[in-house]
């Protein structure tokens, strides 16, 4: 008796409905996403419990690394500018047009305005390793602001309704974060926010 030869038929699956549904969330998770500022050096974060949430518009970011190197920006590139010309104006640093353009691509400032010119007139990636070992000072200016002070209330008169946003590492020395906020408190920045990593273990045992 002959076998009985089952006729193979072709199975199609009609990805349409995926493809839809891939350029929807593709779609959904450009618009909602927030990308992050790059940081001139890695910070690790003291842990704690709270929970409060960092805004993400309108904030001053302040970081120290644990070397005591203080840098600060905003997500803001038009604030960032309006700093950066008021505090040149102060000091007398006039830039070209090849450093005001490394200026808007840099994520935070942290030259010394004494080398703030010759850090900018830097290549890109001569930027990214110069940055590492400089720092804003915290010194006054014969009994003046500090270079530090001068930056803070920049931003303050660029946007009145600007918050500050502290992120330190955990190893940082504790006389630099003292001195820093001893700074803002000159100044009546008695208001600003820390950013740490929040302990889940700990939150559970409260």
């Amino acid at each position: 008796m002959g076998k009985i030869k089952i006729q193979k038929k072709d199975i199609w699956i009609d990805m349409t409905p995926m493809s839809d549904v891939m350029t929807l969330l593709l779609c959904f998770f450009m618009l909602t996403s927030t990308f992050l500022t790059p940081e001139p050096v890695k910070v690790n974060t003291p842990s704690s419990v709270s929970e409060v949430k960092v805004p993400e518009n309108d904030v001053l970011n302040i970081l120290v690394s644990p070397e005591g190197n203080i840098y600060l920006g905003s997500e803001n590139k038009n604030t960032m500018v309006a700093m950066m010309e008021t505090v040149t104006d102060k000091f007398g640093v006039t830039l070209n047009g090849l450093q005001l353009k490394h200026f808007k691509e840099d994520a935070m400032i942290g030259a010394p305005m004494a080398v703030f010119a010759d850090y900018l007139s830097l290549d890109t990636e001569k930027m990214g390793e110069e940055i590492q070992k400089l720092s804003i000072p915290l010194d006054s200016i014969e009994g003046g602001k500090s270079e530090f002070q001068e930056w803070v209330a920049a931003a303050r008169d660029a946007n009145p309704d600007i918050r500050v946003a502290i992120k330190a590492d955990a190893k940082t020395s504790y006389a630099v974060i003292k001195k820093m906020m001893s700074e803002l408190q000159d100044m009546n920045e008695n208001r600003y926010q820390l950013i740490t990593n929040l302990d889940v273990k700990k939150q559970a045992e409260i």
